[in-house]
């Protein structure tokens, strides 16, 4: 508990004291702490929070061909003066009242006439804002591949900027593309008068020629083209070199496909750039492949850039950092730092000073096997933080299996038999070469897009993470329908435990806590109740065991953590209807104590936010949505809640 004691004790430097009343972006604040100073809600009254409103997502009545087919609700609200503003899963956007939840105005470009869009299809994480003080803009990048610009007040698309209010931006990408394999789900930054736009470009692709995901930049006022920044390097660039046989002239994917964080005061983005195509296989573009899986810093004005770093080598499983890093300050040694953190799915916090890009703590190249796969090369080596430590687990051995029970423990053996148990960083087997590997953690996380949140007022980093062992293998394709000469066989498939039970130890689903002052952690808690009432295991009266949850949004305040907890079954995984309602879980954000839940009425798929409005303050998130027109699913539905207003003084 000492070092508990000393991040609690350090103070907050200047420029690092959270977020107001509003929440503008997507992560509270341009830098992505997930901070709110509003403290109404407490230890002592969270069990008194009701739903406030709800509003019902105007794409579960928009009438469109049985198709489209709309997913989850993942949308992150925004709100400024008394509006909340967000993006639908058909890329629509609403202004909704923040006291009452009716509903403002509306915007719908009509996406889904383009096509069922890449990856997930019909889902969309939400939109940004902008002000110069006089002008107000709501942003969004559609399905479509354009970017939008709406006026905040009325939701009519800016006649200034560029054709009418939108910008094609496809073209900018500067080589011809498959459209069909790309696309924009995210929210995207806006620095000073710059908005710059990430996308989504297809996973699993049987060509190694790809769509790039060249990160672009647009003037706000006029939506003219402020720069690209080629995640690939080209022609004579910094880094072609890392691209053998010339593949950089190819190779797609490298995009930013999550959010990006930004220090306005240095006028610098910190993009998390994702993994080059193919996921598994690197045969056709051998070399370190810069900048895929990496993070890059670059001038918001003109896209230079400042500094980067590669968290994986020629990327052969999917680690791509798949969420916005977040801008911290601290005292580490005596010294001020103006920090950056970026976890990843592999379960590591890498630390550097954002503005020189050097690492906080030492990182070190280790040694991980090698391929053995036709043509592959892997990387010899890979960054490893010797601070902080790992949060979740990394890699699998015997000792990692459940051992409730003997009975148990033995079926847990005789599950793995058919599998090898490889540390982190094994490249992925030919179909049939040997025994298929169990990869953990899985291409999901440890950490997924929701991310961290970041207490500036004591340098504490707030990270879910979870724990499901997948396997995943390759074949050679069809040459009539791919040019690679090996693509997925097995794709991320789970691995269960015995009789429906985890088949490593719990916890399943956890949160960590992380001083970055001192690098290390102040404590680990499961997240989520887990299976604990399994007739196999019930009479050993467990404790909370953790829940694999693939989007736990956490939102930490002056008192407390709030982290979002999916429906769950504690006991017959087969059974029909889950038995523990979805939360918003309450946490001790010194102890990492669970306090209790809020209980939800559908399942969060994305970040919660907290805002005040009239006096009150509101938790709002995103539940429900998915394939529930035809059958399954549930209508998606933005809540949100507050204390009774006599409770909230107001």
């Amino acid at each position: 508990m000492a070092a508990l004691a000393a991040a609690l004790s350090c103070p907050p430097l200047p420029g690092q004291t959270g977020a107001s009343g509003d929440w503008p972006a997507f992560g509270g604040d341009p830098g992505n702490t997930k901070y709110s100073k509003l403290d109404r809600i407490d230890r002592d009254n969270f069990q008194d929070v009701e739903i406030a409103w709800r509003w019902r997502s105007i794409a579960a009545d928009t009438e469109v061909p049985d198709s489209v087919r709309r997913g989850q609700f993942k949308t992150i609200p925004l709100e400024v003066d008394g509006r909340v503003f967000v993006a639908t899963s058909l890329s629509q956007v609403a202004a909704i009242d923040a006291g009452t939840g009716d509903t403002l105005w509306t915007y719908d470009p009509e996406s889904w006439r383009a096509g069922r869009p890449a990856n997930e299809g019909f889902q969309h994480r939400g939109v940004a804002y902008w002000t110069d003080g006089e002008r107000e803009r709501v942003l969004l990048p559609t399905h479509h591949r354009r970017l939008v610009s709406l006026d905040a007040a009325t939701g009519k698309p800016d006649p200034d900027f560029g054709d009418g209010g939108d910008v094609e931006m496809t073209p900018h990408l500067g080589r011809e593309v498959m459209e069909s394999r790309t696309t924009h789900s995210s929210p995207p930054a806006v620095c000073g008068n710059t908005v710059i736009v990430g996308s989504i470009v297809a996973d699993g692709v049987m060509h190694k020629e790809s769509p790039p995901g060249f990160v672009r930049a647009y003037d706000i006022p006029t939506g003219d083209l402020a720069w690209v920044f080629h995640t690939i390097p080209q022609d004579d660039e910094f880094g072609t070199e890392t691209w053998e046989n010339e593949s950089w002239r190819y190779s797609g994917n490298t995009n930013v496909w999550s959010t990006i964080a930004v220090d306005e005061e240095t006028g610098t983005a910190y993009l998390p750039v994702s993994t080059a195509t193919n996921d598994l296989y690197g045969g056709h573009r051998l070399g370190d492949n810069l900048y895929s899986e990496s993070i890059v810093a670059v001038d918001c004005q003109t896209g230079e850039r400042r500094w980067h770093y590669q968290f994986v080598h020629h990327g052969l499983w999917d680690c791509d950092p798949s969420t916005a890093p977040n801008l911290f300050e601290a005292t580490v040694d005596g010294e001020p730092v103006r920090g950056v953190v970026q976890v990843t799915k592999q379960a590591f916090a890498f630390v550097f000073d954002r503005t020189s890009g050097e690492p906080v703590w030492e990182i070190e190249e280790r040694e991980v096997p090698p391929s053995d796969v036709p043509g592959e090369r892997a990387a010899p080596t890979q960054p490893f933080p010797t601070k902080p430590a790992p949060y979740d687990r990394q890699g699998i051995t015997e000792d990692d299996l459940i051992d409730w029970t003997p009975e148990l423990r033995a079926e847990a053996l005789e599950i793995v038999g058919d599998y090898d148990l490889v540390p982190l960083y094994t490249p992925p087997r030919v179909e049939g070469a040997g025994k298929p590997t169990i990869q953990l953690p899985s291409e999901g996380g440890g950490t997924n897009w929701t991310g961290a949140a970041l207490d500036p007022e004591s340098g504490v980093l707030y990270v879910p993470s979870y724990t499901l062992p997948v396997t995943v293998s390759l074949t050679r394709p069809d040459p009539n329908r791919s040019n690679l000469n090996f693509v997925p066989e097995r794709w991320y498939e789970g691995v269960d435990g015995p009789r429906g039970l985890p088949l490593v130890k719990p916890p399943h689903g956890r949160i960590t806590a992380i001083g970055l002052s001192t690098g290390e952690h102040l404590w680990m808690v499961p997240h989520g109740v887990g299976p604990v009432n399994h007739p196999a295991i019930a009479h050993l009266k467990l404790r909370r065991l953790g829940k694999v949850n693939h989007q736990p949004g956490a939102l930490v305040t002056r008192t407390l953590l709030f982290v979002t907890a999916m429906r769950e079954h504690s006991g017959d995984p087969a059974a029909d209807e889950p038995d523990i309602p979805a939360e918003i879980s309450v946490y001790d954000k010194g102890t990492g104590e669970y306090l209790g839940g809020i209980e939800l009425p559908d399942t969060p798929h994305s970040n919660l936010i907290s805002y005040e409005h009239g006096g009150r303050q509101y938790l709002a998130v995103a539940t429900g949505g998915g394939r529930y027109y035809g059958g399954g699913g549930t209508p998606p539905v933005l809540v949100a809640l507050a204390l009774p207003r006599k409770e909230s003084g107001s």
